[in-house]
């Protein structure tokens, strides 16, 4: 039985938004219940349009470096768990992760994600410097801007990652429902998770927000999320569908219908029409790009090159090792879209006015 709203307001809410009137919590509940392909097509369109009209056809390139699959936290929907005995564990040393991040970079990636369980190596004795300095050593190598993504750090590890040349921190929520927060992240602060990324952005980084789909939450739960996101200082907003994993507590759970993600892509657009909403290989590899870009995404994720025995979050191998989830193949799909390689100038640009608009809305928000 369907869910969905009458067509006569989600037209209001898209005509509103295609105005410049950004959708209140309601109306963003309105359009995540969409819930048939046909009913969501107005919406997918006007996100392209809005997407259109602040990005042109350029899309931005992301390569992923999961260096370390090793996490002292039990979340719920992880394969990299704490307790769980069936996850592939690895560390890539200093030089390895400098070597795929050269030729991620070669390849014609914009950005550089350095992406880390939170590590026992580093966190039981604080011993980030390390980190630090590899986030040196691959801005060093690349010329290209570094997201740090090593989970919740205190102020002065992200002051420290900031000046060794780390302009983004990303740190996801999933949810910004407190009741279901507990039981995905279980035993982890709530507003700590929070806090950090208002710190990263009082210190000047470029910050990034996610959130998981099909996880036992409601419409209204994911409307709050998006709500949440939009009234952050954030600059990128991510959302990813769940991947049942194994060895894991919600192992069992029944993998949720991607059209969810895709109006959730296509309503933060209308939210947050100027922010990079990534399109991520990581769920349903190459073949999920072409309807995540079509849903407004505009930043190409979970690049990761081949041989070089790196893992992915959700799907930890998909067309990883087949050269699927690559730069070159990336740019062909993109151009049957209609779309774009953004040139290296295009995204440093997009940093620099992003870090503008920073500055200018005073957004050393309070901590």
């Amino acid at each position: 039985m369907t869910t969905n709203p009458g067509r006569a307001e989600i037209e209001g809410i898209i005509g509103r938004a295609l105005a410049g009137e950004t959708p209140a919590t309601g109306e963003i509940e309105t359009l995540l219940a969409i819930d048939d392909a046909a009913a969501a097509a107005p919406l997918f369109a006007a996100a392209a349009e809005l997407r259109r009209r602040h990005f042109g056809d350029a899309v931005f390139l992301y390569g992923f470096v999961y260096f370390s699959t090793w996490c002292r936290n039990d979340c719920t929907f992880c394969l990299y768990r704490r307790g769980n005995a069936q996850s592939p564990r690895y560390r890539k040393s200093r030089d390895e992760v400098v070597a795929i991040s050269a030729g991620l970079a070669a390849s014609g990636v914009h950005l550089i994600d350095l992406t880390m369980g939170e590590d026992p190596l580093y966190f039981a004795g604080h011993e980030f410097g390390a980190l630090v300095e590899l986030v040196s050593a691959v801005k060093a190598a690349t010329g290209l801007p570094v997201m740090a993504s090593p989970g919740v750090v205190t102020p002065d590890v992200l002051a420290a990652l900031r000046d060794a040349g780390a302009e983004w921190y990303a740190c996801y929520q999933e949810i910004h429902d407190r009741e279901v927060y507990a039981r995905l992240r279980t035993g982890q602060d709530f507003d700590q998770r929070a806090r950090a990324r208002l710190e990263a952005a009082a210190l000047g980084m470029l910050v990034e927000d996610g959130m998981l789909l099909g996880v036992g939450e409601t419409v209204g739960q994911r409307a709050l999320t998006v709500a949440a996101m939009r009234d952050e200082p954030v600059d990128q907003v991510r959302v990813m569908t769940f991947v049942p994993q194994r060895g894991t507590p919600l192992a069992h759970l029944a993998p949720a219908e991607r059209l969810g993600e895709l109006v959730t892509i296509a309503a933060m657009r209308l939210v947050m029409p100027d922010r990079l909403i990534p399109a991520s290989l990581d769920v349903d590899g190459i073949a999920g790009l072409e309807p995540r870009l079509a849903a407004g995404a505009n930043v190409v994720t979970s690049i990761v090159p081949p041989d070089a025995g790196l893992a992915g979050v959700s799907q930890s191998e998909l067309d990883i090792d087949e050269g699927l989830r690559t730069a070159p193949e990336v740019a062909v799909r993109l151009a049957a879209a209609g779309l774009r390689v953004a040139t290296p100038g295009e995204y440093a640009d997009w940093v620099s006015a992003a870090r503008r608009r920073r500055v200018a809305a005073g957004s050393t928000a309070s901590v």
